[in-house]
């Protein structure tokens, strides 16, 4: 009895199985004779809800159109006594099988695309192709039963969740130590407000923690955003970077790599070109070729990504649909590769010189908040630029209480790309007075600052 057989009279002998398996097996996994009993098993359990006997089979075969002997071979080979198969050693077998033929399928099709002789896909769709066929699995969950798992429920509120912290008390306190993994976080500003300049700050302090860092970026090139993390490692002033020696520079470069076992890849991507689809396509291709795996990922910045889902509408779709998904595509590229993604978004003409901005001052589409886990807006005036100062003001946060602390400042050191702590309590900037646990350092027990004193020199 081979594989296809083992599994067609696990089928019709065994309900749990049965049920566990049917939802992902699919017809075209099945070749010769057992595809066409595959189809009279499932067009039963479809009409009647309930397993077919070997007998029904022979009568549905003998009132059909088909006329192969070798499907009533097959279906006699059902009605044989075997010995007692484990179930869990018949489900793995079923469920490798699957893999193994769904990875065979998208393998051919993926030749087919690339010989032309595909009539629908192109090229561009066999990374979703192949993705596809990789994440077959046989998901026994069916949900959280709220007595039976009260146990695990428990279990969950005291698990420390994993995250990755930042460099920075406050940012740390707001997110109760730093963002979660399979999570999407957006800062907004208006132009020039310091979306990039926050990004590349908690890059380079990921760095400094010795995590992976993938920068995505739509709108600057590669070197500009190295630039940035340069000027906040090195300790040197953006503008003055282009005086630096090269004797200097190999010497900060070879501190970094002694100091930081993690690594910075920044990749650039045409705006309004790139999407999920490429995103994943990188990932594979870094685990591939460099074995590398990012523990947190930053997109410069989100509305000016294209949607994998909307290619090729132009007009026909308005900014609101188009960024909801984009969010939620990349929201879904943060729970398929398990890690925070930051990213950004614009303030609307509204937002851009308002000092108490909120989520009515999203560009282009309110979707992108209400698919955010974090949102947080930085907030600029004069009065703040001049004392080196930016407010950041939380508008949505899944992590904790979003109107606890609602308000704070950070100060801002633009030469260097830096943001560091200050003391909101006492700054005469703070317009609101932050809330007692401001002053309990939960902070620091929250997350340790980083120490970054081995980078710079």
């Amino acid at each position: 009895m081979n594989t296809q057989e083992l599994i067609l009279k696990g089928l019709i002998e065994n309900d749990a199985f049965s049920r566990k398996t049917i939802p992902y097996i699919k017809v075209e996994y099945f070749e010769g004779p057992e595809r066409v009993v595959f189809q009279m098993i499932l067009q039963y359990v479809v009409a009647y809800s309930k397993l077919p006997s070997v007998d029904v089979l022979k009568i549905e075969y003998e009132s059909s159109d088909v006329d192969d002997t070798n499907v009533v071979n097959v279906i006699s080979n059902m009605s044989e006594e075997t010995e007692v198969m484990e179930e869990q050693w018949i489900l793995d077998k079923t469920e490798k099988w699957c893999k193994d033929r769904a990875m065979y399928l998208a393998i051919m099709e993926s030749i087919q695309i690339i010989d032309g002789k595909h009539k629908e896909k192109s090229e561009g769709s066999i990374p979703d192709i192949m993705t596809a066929a990789l994440a077959i699995n046989f998901d026994e969950n069916v949900g959280h039963d709220y007595t039976a798992d009260a146990e695990d429920r428990f279990e969950f509120y005291h698990r420390t969740e994993e995250r990755v912290p930042f460099d920075l008390d406050m940012m740390n306190q707001i997110t109760k130590g730093g963002a979660p993994r399979k999570t999407l976080n957006i800062i907004m500003s208006g132009t020039g407000g310091g979306k990039s300049l926050m990004m590349c700050h908690m890059a380079s302090a990921a760095l400094a923690q010795g995590r992976n860092v993938l920068y995505i970026t739509c709108e600057m090139a590669e070197e500009r955003i190295a630039e940035r993390i340069d000027a906040n490692l090195f300790d040197i002033p953006l503008d003055d970077l282009v005086n630096v020696s090269k004797e200097v520079f190999t010497s900060k470069i070879n501190r970094i790599k002694a100091a930081s076992t993690g690594k910075l890849i920044v990749k650039e991507y045409p705006t309004g070109i790139a999407h999920v689809g490429h995103f994943r396509a990188l990932l594979n291709d870094l685990k591939l070729k460099k074995g590398f795996m990012p523990d947190i990922i930053y997109v410069d910045y989100l509305n000016i990504c294209a949607s994998s889902r909307m290619k090729g509408l132009g007009g026909a779709i308005n900014s609101y649909s188009l960024v909801k998904a984009i969010a939620e595509e990349v929201r879904g590229l943060a729970v398929e590769f398990n890690v925070p993604i930051w990213s950004a978004t614009q303030t609307n003409r509204d937002g851009f010189d308002n000092s108490d901005a909120d989520l009515t001052n999203v560009a282009e589409s309110f979707g992108l908040p209400a698919t955010a886990d974090f949102m947080i807006v930085i907030i600029n005036t004069e009065e703040l630029a001049a004392n080196n100062r930016i407010m950041i003001k939380q508008l949505k946060n899944r992590y904790r209480d979003v109107n606890v602390d609602k308000r704070f400042l950070l100060g801002s050191d633009r030469p260097y790309m830096r943001l560091y702590d200050v003391d909101n309590a006492t700054d005469g900037l703070m317009q609101d007075t932050p809330s007692p646990s401001a002053a309990t350092g939960a902070s620091k027990s929250a997350s340790k600052k980083m120490d970054t004193s081995d980078f710079k020199m």
